[in-house]
């Protein structure tokens, strides 16, 4: 038998207007993922939670602004005004969002050195958070991602849930972007590869 969780992907408060890294209209979509809880058998959040001075902090590299890009060997790190540093109000899930039904909170970006986007992996792909494992025990089939932002974390999220073989949907209207251009090429990406776009 199926079952479907709901994996609610960084509803904090720096996320929010107001925060360091606001997603336009992200408090928008908490009546909408409060209500679509009672859907599901598991709930889980991830909560981006960076240690001071993180490496993908604009401010932990002199001369350079948020969103300067640095080229690395394996790629480009976007530069991010501080944002969600540990045990920060900002790294805090929004007051507004049910976190009753949540069952579990995978915590990401911990290294100091590597940034985390996806809820399951680091950027490197070299550790795991544990949710991939967390919802096989629990034998769910489906996973739902909802969240901020739809265009970065929600994205890989989905992403890499499809890859780790649940059957993967994206929920359009429970998650907000940061760029219009770069959610379009993630919806593209996300439905040529076979995951499910949809709205409840």
């Amino acid at each position: 038998m199926s079952k479907k969780a709901l994996i609610v992907v960084d509803m904090q408060n720096d996320f929010l207007p107001g925060g360091s890294l606001s997603v336009e209209g992200g408090d928008e979509i908490i009546p909408v993922i409060n209500r679509i809880q009672q859907d599901f058998d598991i709930i889980v959040a991830t909560q981006d939670w960076h240690p001071a001075g993180h490496f993908s902090f604009a401010s932990s590299h002199q001369g350079k602004n948020a969103f300067d890009v640095l080229e690395l060997g394996n790629g480009e790190q976007v530069l991010w005004p501080d944002h969600c540093v540990q045990g920060t109000p900002g790294a805090q899930f929004s007051a507004e969002l049910n976190t009753k039904p949540i069952s579990a909170v995978f915590r990401k970006g911990m290294d100091p050195e590597v940034d985390s986007y996806s809820g399951f992996f680091d950027n490197n792909r070299a550790h795991r958070t544990g949710m991939a494992g967390f919802l096989r025990d629990l034998e769910v089939t489906d996973i739902y991602v909802a969240g901020l932002a739809a265009d970065i974390c929600v994205y890989y999220t989905a992403r890499d849930g499809q890859d780790l073989g649940f059957q993967t949907h994206f929920v359009e209207n429970a998650a907000k972007s940061i760029s219009q251009d770069s959610y379009v090429k993630a919806k593209r990406d996300l439905h040529q590869r076979g995951i499910e776009i949809c709205t409840l």
